[in-house]
């Protein structure tokens, strides 16, 4: 049946009475049918036949409409189906929603037995709702628990565990190539100092994978450096790294190699202190966007006297305008390498959604902005120490598109003092 093109796929292989097994053909083509006449056989019909395995299979999305669909019956109208999500982030059992998910009025009236539809067609135990980033200067969620009690998550990337508050911790999914890049580079022996250090997104992969010797984590939040702890834990390196608990800006005059500018005022973190590091790192990793210039002082403070290499976060504005042929940057490092497939479920949609491809080549704007902030620690760190120094751009990585015509870059910046 299958070589001539008979057997119905949409079908499974029923057992009928007399021990005898039933086999789906595709009614319009019965008049090919030609079989010896020494096989027994008869054509019957059957009612609801069994579906088999490959019809019944559903995206999940899909899954999730037809379980709303039939908990509404006659209710269910065009708006509410525009109103179900079609991704979500997917944190061990808890689904978390988009901030615009199911915001039509007639969803209030199911209450409870909305969100236990979707947590089940979902196949998940908990269920949270995203609202808007909280202007709070650390980038707080504003979520809300929909179903269930714990809010605490965890997630694995690239074979690191992190564990979460999801109602008080950010996790960026969009940043995953980043990570996957910074888990390649060559930090055998080195000290790093992260200066927004947040849950470990960038500390664990540097000490997991990229196998540096020591990290020292700063971050301000009092919510992320609980979850550091946890994660610094979870993955076994605990002992190769110290959180600085406080905001990693802060320097004190003697310290400032440069007059302040005026910036806008972001609230007092929960905890102020004066980070004592001096002449430590190897590497400085600067994961702050939209900048992160307000920690470039302390990143000269901390950068060894012999130099090294610093990764600068910003998110740089890219004119929408036809560029002519950009020239490549001189990679002396490791690219980045490429992330791994979907099952098919999109269980990390993110800001950049529908993001462009970012072409390898460095765009004009990019490479400015480049060479300023090149310029720029340089002379910071001629003011510090009290003489010159070079600073080379060893790479530029696009990460994602972070905005209509704002990418987020990453600046791998090596700095060393000129030899007298």
């Amino acid at each position: 049946l299958e070589e001539e093109q008979l057997l119905d796929g949409r079908y499974r292989l029923q057992e009928v009475p007399g021990g005898r097994v039933a086999l789906p053909v595709l009614e319009e083509k019965l008049f090919q049918l030609r079989l010896p006449p020494e096989m027994p056989c008869e054509l019957v019909r059957i009612q609801d036949p069994v579906p088999s395995r490959a019809a019944r299979w559903q995206t999940p999305a899909q899954k999730l409409r037809d379980e709303l669909r039939r908990l509404l019956g006659e209710s269910w109208s065009e708006e509410l189906e525009r109103d179900v999500p079609r991704a979500w982030q997917r944190h061990g059992d808890l689904v978390l929603l988009s901030e615009d998910s199911f915001r039509a009025a007639p969803w209030e009236k199911l209450g409870t037995a909305l969100w236990e539809t979707v947590t089940s067609a979902l196949g998940a135990r908990r269920l949270a709702r995203r609202g808007r980033v909280l202007p709070d200067g650390m980038r707080s969620p504003s979520v809300t628990l929909l179903l269930g009690q714990d809010s605490w998550v965890e997630h694995v990337d690239n074979g690191i565990r992190y564990t979460f508050d999801v109602t008080k911790c950010m996790f960026s999914p969009g940043n995953i190539t980043e990570k996957l890049r910074v888990a390649s580079l060559p930090c055998s022996g080195e000290v790093l100092v992260d200066l927004y250090a947040g849950i470990g997104y960038f500390t664990l992969p540097y000490l997991v994978h990229a196998a540096a010797a020591f990290a020292h984590a700063c971050e301000w939040n009092g919510h992320a450096v609980e979850a550091l702890r946890r994660n610094l834990a979870l993955n076994g390196v605990q002992d190769r790294c110290r959180i600085h608990h406080g905001d990693s800006r802060q320097v004190s005059s003697a310290d400032r190699p440069w007059p302040p500018r005026p910036c806008v005022a972001s609230p007092s973190p929960p905890l102020s202190f004066q980070l004592e590091l001096r002449n430590v790192a190897d590497r400085v990793n600067l994961g702050l966007i939209p900048s992160s210039e307000q920690g470039w002082p302390v990143a000269c403070r901390v950068l060894k006297g012999t130099g090294g290499v610093l990764h600068i976060h910003h998110n740089v504005e890219t004119l929408p305008t036809p560029a002519p042929p950009q020239t490549p940057v001189l990679r002396a490092e490791q690219g980045s390498p490429e992330g791994a497939g979907s099952d098919g479920e999109v269980q990390h949609p993110t800001e950049e959604s529908g993001k462009e491809t970012l072409v390898a080549r460095i765009r004009p704007e990019w490479q400015r902005w480049a060479e300023a902030t090149a310029a720029r620690i340089r002379g910071l760190l001629a003011e510090l120490h009290g003489q010159l120094w070079r600073t080379s751009i060893l790479h530029i990585e696009a990460v994602k598109s972070y905005a209509p015509h704002v990418h987020h870059l990453v600046l791998d910046l090596e700095c060393r003092p000129t030899l007298p």
